[in-house]
């Protein structure tokens, strides 16, 4: 049944494929942060220093930003299934080239093709979710997904970096891959039949144009817009809540990692939550969390940095700031038309360009006169500014009927 909102209320368990997808996704999680923790032994044994290397982060960032649309228009040939599972291929062997070379530009390519197929895992995985799922539980499927890359922040991440310690960098690489291959082979058995071909028959493909027009309508860019608005603000600031905790609010530094993974288990309960209620009522869901997404970092910034406080404030941030965003993703998809690749990687894309964006910008505030209380000052000002375009959806929501229409509710992407 569908709202007001567009959302609809009816409760369906979600299939196996979904979680399988969550496993990928935890998976792609873990390498896309692991090695910020592994950088002075990865550039020891590459020979370069500490901020080249760092390169590989940024490397692995640029494909994801770039990486997803085109890939998305790049495998439109292929049925989704086979797309799924060349995704996990080309990732398992980009880890093992990382793996086995002692070139850093060989590595540097290798983490740049690993990120185009995270984007491309990513961006079909979504649309494969929902698709599996139904209209009444997609944004639950989203944050089903979204909660594999939560836990890999809270456990792989940390995992990983522990195994780097004892094996040498090149050990979680090794790992990765060879999960990668369980998680194609888990892809190839649980996939339904509608999701090995598109439009039913392989040999004939969905066309390009098809793909640009689904996201022509103007509120797919709003709900783009607003995703990039809303990631930049938040983790532009979570970039740099380390030295806010230890620097400001006088956190020792060995109780960051333990304040880091309650931010993961505050974003996994947040992504459930979100999910649950996104399905029901999803602008009011988005606008609910970027609204308090916007105060926590507002009150980060200007009230006294007691660290039990601040502590608790960074735990809401995991839920408040990653709540919506499964959401976000079901609200492109369900303007651009579910089924769009496309409209998926360009969400996928949105969240990376946001998150670039917002870390560089936030990093320039630290030498103002807001010092370690600038990234959560702009961070507020920018998050809550993605409450306009949520507000534009909310009073435009449908075209208006002419007399005499009927207007058949859309479904939820």
């Amino acid at each position: 049944m569908n709202d007001p909102q567009g959302g609809t209320t009816g409760r369906t368990r979600l299939p196996g494929l979904v979680h399988v997808i969550a496993a990928g996704i935890f998976l792609m999680g873990t390498t896309e942060f692991m090695l910020a923790g592994l950088l002075p032994e990865a550039a020891a044994d590459l020979g370069v220093d500490i901020a080249r290397a760092g390169s590989l982060i940024t490397a692995f960032a640029a494909g994801m930003i770039i990486g997803p649309p085109v890939m998305a228009l790049a495998t439109l040939r292929l049925p989704q299934r086979a797309t799924l599972v060349l995704a996990l291929l080309v990732f398992a062997a980009g880890h093992v080239v990382a793996a086995l070379s002692g070139s850093f530009a060989v590595v540097t390519t290798a983490r740049v093709i690993t990120a185009l197929a995270t984007g491309t895992f990513w961006a079909v995985g979504a649309v494969v979710a929902t698709g599996a799922a139904g209209p009444g539980a997609s944004a639950r499927a989203l944050a089903v997904m979204s909660g594999g890359l939560s836990l890999a922040v809270v456990a792989g991440v940390p995992l990983g970096t522990a195994a780097g310690r004892l094996t040498g960098w090149r050990g979680p690489f090794w790992l990765l891959a060879a999960l990668a291959l369980l998680a194609a082979a888990a892809v190839l058995r649980s996939t339904p039949a509608a999701a090995r071909e598109r439009a039913g028959d392989a040999d004939r493909p969905a066309p390009v144009r098809a793909e640009l027009s689904a996201v022509r309508p103007w509120r797919t860019w709003v709900v783009l817009g607003a995703i990039v608005l809303a990631q930049a603000g938040f983790l532009g600031a979570y970039s740099y809540i380390s030295p806010l905790l230890t620097g400001r609010a006088g956190v020792p530094a060995a109780w960051v990692p333990v304040v880091l993974a309650g931010f993961g288990v505050g974003a996994l309960a947040g992504t459930a939550l979100g999910g649950r209620l996104g399905d029901r009522r999803p602008l009011a869901t988005v606008a609910g969390a970027v609204a308090l997404t916007a105060a926590e970092l507002a009150v980060l910034a200007l009230a006294p940095a007691h660290p039990v406080v601040v502590v608790v404030l960074v735990v809401l941030l995991g839920a408040s700031g990653l709540g919506a965003n499964p959401v976000l993703i079901a609200q492109v998809l369900r303007h651009a038309g579910q089924g769009s690749a496309l409209a998926s990687s360009m969400a996928t894309a949105a969240f990376n360009l946001g998150t670039a964006a917002g870390s560089a910008v936030a990093g320039a505030t630290l030498s103002s006169a807001w010092w370690l209380a600038g990234p959560a000052a702009l961070g507020a000002v920018v998050t809550g500014s993605a409450l306009l375009p949520i507000g534009l959806l909310a009073t435009a929501r449908a075209p208006r009927r002419r007399s005499g229409e009927v207007r058949t509710p859309a479904p939820v992407g």
